[in-house]
């Protein structure tokens, strides 16, 4: 059977790593500045930001939220980003998605000053992440990769293979395994004989949303499984895109739905905010 990576754990590990690093900064009189602008009432972002605003408070950062009203208008929004690239004790800016339909997510997002894009989204950052260059890395990917290296498995020379190819998460991800020296294959809805591919992987990440699509005989013997999907299944449970009874068995290792991608997200959200502080502020 394999071994369950622990998110929580290794979360609170990062976590640890930031509010120790933290303390430090603010003896030299910089405290790192998240700001998070959350547009209408959709109820999975409002528990996202509360989230975001918890694991704030607990590694020591100043944080500001703003609560926009659904009919927000798109130069109110623009407006918004503006001033906040200017607000010094702001390090990081994140405009949590998706935005009412009526509002470019694209545009916002191009707004905000690349130094302070704590989620990596900026086409300058997603152009320096392609290089292996890069000042932040997009959150979950970040996650994904710091809980394969608490296995003690090596990337280098592993056949890695990605389920769903996402600017968020599939595409990037791919990018980090690469910079990592894996051997990666992308793979999508329109890839033929899915299974044959995914039975290759020493490693699979799975992001495609689709809840327990990878069964058992798409996985290899002795795989490290990541499972970043969130979904809910017949019976309104919370489960990933990962069949983890069936699977968990033929893997070596495996992450669970809930409490494995999930808690690193927020947790590479603050060591992105902290790099940015250290960036401004010429610590880096």
């Amino acid at each position: 059977m394999a071994e369950i990576i622990n998110g929580k754990e290794v979360s609170a590990q990062v976590r640890q790593a930031v509010s120790n690093e933290t303390a430090q900064l603010k003896e030299k009189g910089v405290t790192p500045g998240l700001a998070v602008i959350i547009v209408g009432d959709d109820p999975a972002s409002q528990v996202y930001v509360k989230n975001k605003e918890r694991a704030c408070d607990e590694v020591g950062f100043y944080s500001e939220k703003y609560a926009l009203p659904a009919e927000t208008t798109q130069e109110e929004l623009n407006a918004l980003v503006r001033s906040l690239n200017e607000k010094k004790d702001i390090n990081g800016i994140l405009c949590q998605l998706p935005l009412p339909a009526h509002l470019d997510d694209k545009e916002v997002i191009n707004l905000i000053d690349p130094i302070k894009d704590v989620d990596a989204f900026h086409p300058e950052n997603v152009g320096a992440i392609m290089i292996g260059d890069y000042n932040f890395l997009p959150c979950t990917p970040a996650g994904v990769m710091e809980l394969i290296h608490s296995t003690g498995v090596s990337v280098e020379g592993k056949k890695a293979v990605v389920i769903g190819r996402s600017n968020i998460v599939g595409k990037p991800m791919a990018m980090l395994l690469l910079h990592e020296n894996a051997t990666v294959e992308i793979t999508h809805s329109k890839t033929q004989n899915l299974a044959e591919v995914t039975k290759t992987a020493d490693i699979l990440v799975a992001a495609i949303g689709r809840a327990k699509f990878v069964t058992a005989d798409m996985v290899k013997d002795g795989a490290v499984v990541i499972d970043v999907g969130m979904n809910r299944d017949e019976n309104g449970k919370l489960c990933g895109d990962v069949d983890f009874e069936a699977v968990k068995d033929k893997c070596s290792f495996i992450t669970p739905v809930p409490g494995g991608v999930g808690p690193m997200t927020i947790s590479m959200l603050m060591k992105n905010t902290l790099t940015a502080a250290k960036l401004q502020n010429g610590l880096i």
